[in-house]
């Protein structure tokens, strides 16, 4: 099929940090399944949810707490309860989660799982940032919970397309985004966990930047509203489809929880890379200078 409809949704995580892990992943989990199955009632063929969705975006403190939210990959609860939902709904799933391997490895991990309920394989997030954001002592220390990722740049053939997932400050590297296009993908999905400040400007220009680079769509997810006690800044949501040309096809507000819905046209995809050539006019004998700097 050529057209294809996308389904990402952004939500308010609104459980007090302080909250049990347990309520922190009853809650989230309740809100999003319900709104997957409004996207899938709107049409949506693919769904992806934000970074780590099941919780608060409790990188903002380095607290022991948090480890017990992981959960192994595909063989958790959360995994399995979208597998089951995936196949019901006849939709695909990016299924971001943080992921336990072994008794105590830990990954920002997502699960791709098909229209018929299998799991395809997981994406793990490789660049780890490591900073200060403020006052308050909040900051971004995911490398107090997170391993780079070590399992490449995969792509899923999908029952609707081929997609690839980067993951929040994985989109500001452009080396894994031209990986996924040689690789395949039509379709990369970063779902993220970002505040207003520093980057916000980069929101729409970064991945708008891949699109076009790499000739096919891309598809941001963010969170929305403050998440107490750290109130490390706002989520400003405005999730969106951009497509190869750059041009944004869907977008959601900066508060509200929603499903964000646009279409993907696969002829467009093929269009554009057959106008730029990109890829056949790229110069790798080139990029051995990149590995010695």
């Amino acid at each position: 099929m050529d057209t294809v409809r996308i389904g990402l949704v952004q939500t308010k995580h609104e459980v007090d940090g302080n909250e049990p892990v347990a309520a922190h992943k009853a809650a989230a989990i309740e809100k999003t399944i319900g709104l997957v199955r409004q996207a899938a009632s709107q049409g949506a063929n693919i769904v992806s949810l934000q970074e780590i969705f099941y919780g608060p975006y409790f990188c903002a403190e380095q607290t022991n707490k948090w480890y017990d939210a992981a959960e192994e990959i595909p063989n958790g609860p959360t995994t399995k309860l979208f597998q089951e939902l995936a196949q019901e709904l006849g939709i695909v799933i990016v299924l971001p989660i943080y992921e336990r391997e072994g008794i105590a490895t830990y990954y920002n991990t997502a699960a791709v799982i098909d229209a018929d309920g299998s799991y395809l394989g997981k994406y793990r997030k490789h660049h780890i940032p490591h900073v200060g954001a403020g006052g308050g002592g909040c900051g971004f220390w995911e490398k107090y919970y997170f391993k780079p990722g070590n399992l490449g740049f995969p792509v899923f053939d999908t029952a609707f397309a081929k997609v690839g997932v980067y993951i929040c400050y994985d989109r500001h590297f452009p080396e894994g985004a031209r990986v996924l296009g040689l690789s395949g993908a039509e379709i990369v999905f970063n779902p993220s966990a970002t505040v207003s400040g520093t980057s916000e400007y980069l929101w729409k220009l970064e991945q708008p930047a891949h699109a076009v680079a790499n000739g096919y769509y891309v598809a941001a997810i963010n969170r929305v509203g403050f998440e107490a006690p750290w109130h490390m800044g706002e989520f400003y949501g405005q999730s969106y489809l951009v497509d190869p040309r750059g041009h944004f096809v869907a977008m959601g507000s900066r508060d509200q929880d929603e499903v964000v819905i646009g279409e993907m046209n696969k002829k467009l995809i093929r269009e554009v890379r057959e106008s730029w050539q990109f890829y056949r006019d790229r110069r790798p004998e080139t990029y051995q200078e990149l590995a010695k700097l």
